[in-house]
């Protein structure tokens, strides 16, 4: 593999959790949580909303450089495409749903995309797919909220 492969799979890395909760660490000794909003891939500074530092102060938005960052950890659950895979799978044709783990995109009829962010398209189909993604993101959301309650 390629130098410049490798380069470019780890900013695709970085670049999957744009919006998702991360927690970074800083050599400073600070850590921050908060939803990601950005990156520069030149410093690898990175760009929080909402973010928590571990002495409890709330930032709306922080710009932490690149130099300074030593990890950074995605803290939410991942989105449970393979399950939703299985529930399109029991509406459509053997075959006709493909799970494409490495992209995290669940391809329909091969003409609708579906990913974490929801189902792209347009037309009858696009719109039965994306009742199906709705209803199995709104089940994981209340699972989530169960799970605190039963532990």
């Amino acid at each position: 593999m390629s130098q410049s492969t490798v380069a470019r799979d780890f900013l695709k890395e970085l670049a999957s959790l744009i919006g998702a909760t991360v927690r970074v660490r800083t050599n400073t000794g600070k850590t921050f949580t908060g939803k990601m909003k950005g990156y520069d891939s030149s410093s690898l500074s990175v760009c929080l909303a909402d973010a928590r530092d571990n002495e409890g102060s709330l930032y709306l938005r922080i710009f932490l450089s690149g130099h300074t960052v030593l990890e950074i950890v995605k803290t939410e659950e991942p989105f449970d495409l393979k399950g939703l895979a299985e529930q399109l799978e029991s509406l459509f044709p053997p075959g006709e749903v493909r799970l494409i783990e490495d992209a995290r995109v669940v391809l329909v009829l091969n003409k609708v995309r579906v990913t974490e962010q929801g189902v792209e398209g347009t037309g009858p189909l696009a719109d039965r797919i994306r009742k199906v993604y709705q209803r199995f993101v709104e089940e994981q959301q209340a699972k989530m909220t169960e799970a605190p309650a039963s532990e």
